[in-house]
């Protein structure tokens, strides 16, 4: 699968549904590079790096983690650059890095809502042998935003109270008027079993729409308009 373009500056490669990886995002400065979310394997990650490779791309210098959640996160150790991750989600891979994975403890995460059926079948379908798993914190941590000047674009890096996680995290590019969300479209699988907190969901749509873009970046579709996205989380207010 290669690498898609939005713009002269930004690229994603798609997302996979076999074991559920998620789209990765890359915003190309004249002197550095970012790239958004790192993937949930060292393999998903070599995928990415041979496609920036095929366009002449160079390995991103930073990578910006949007939540926790091991599709997005698991990679990490094995990016280029420097990773960057909100206070809440490395406190959540605090966590995680205890985890141990093994039946017995995958088993006993499932039945007390540490972990979801979902994720644990896509890990065992991702890690043949889960003694590859390593779980890493994001090496620059931050609180609220941050910004990060790639010389010809720039990155506004925020923290955000999603529907999805808790600890997502936003990279809105101002210049090309587009914003990677993640997953944070998406409804709770952890702590509200699916389903939408709508009052969280009416904040979250006026946050969305106070943002100057025409382009929102998913974590697990293409990218859509803005219109596209606002209609979708109105449309689950219900």
């Amino acid at each position: 699968m290669e690498l898609k373009r939005i713009s002269d500056r930004l690229y994603y490669l798609p997302a996979e549904e076999r074991t559920d990886r998620p789209v990765l995002g890359y915003i190309k400065g004249d002197r550095y590079s970012l790239a958004v979310d790192a993937g949930n394997s060292s393999e998903h990650v070599e995928k990415f790096y041979s496609g920036l490779r095929e366009l002449d791309l160079g390995l991103p210098d930073f990578t910006v983690i949007t939540h926790w959640h091991w599709d997005h996160t698991f990679g990490m150790h094995s990016v280029s650059g420097t990773t960057v991750a909100g206070h809440l989600t490395n406190s959540k891979l605090s966590e995680v890095q205890k985890w141990e994975w093994t039946d017995e403890a995958m088993e006993k995460r499932l039945q007390s809502g540490e972990d979801i059926e979902k994720c644990d079948r896509c890990i065992r379908l991702e890690y043949p042998d889960m003694n590859k798993i390593k779980v890493v914190r994001g090496e620059i941590e931050f609180t609220g935003v941050i910004h990060i000047d790639l010389g010809g674009v720039h990155c506004e890096i925020m923290e955000f109270n999603a529907t999805h996680s808790d600890d997502s995290v936003l990279i809105h590019v101002p210049e090309e008027r587009v914003v990677f969300i993640g997953d944070a479209e998406g409804a709770d699988y952890y702590q509200n079993r699916g389903e939408y907190d709508k009052a969280k969901l009416k904040e979250m749509i006026k946050a969305f729409e106070k943002l100057d873009v025409n382009i929102f970046v998913l974590g697990h579709d293409g990218p859509q308009t803005k219109l596209e996205t606002m209609s979708y989380l109105k449309a689950q207010l219900g």
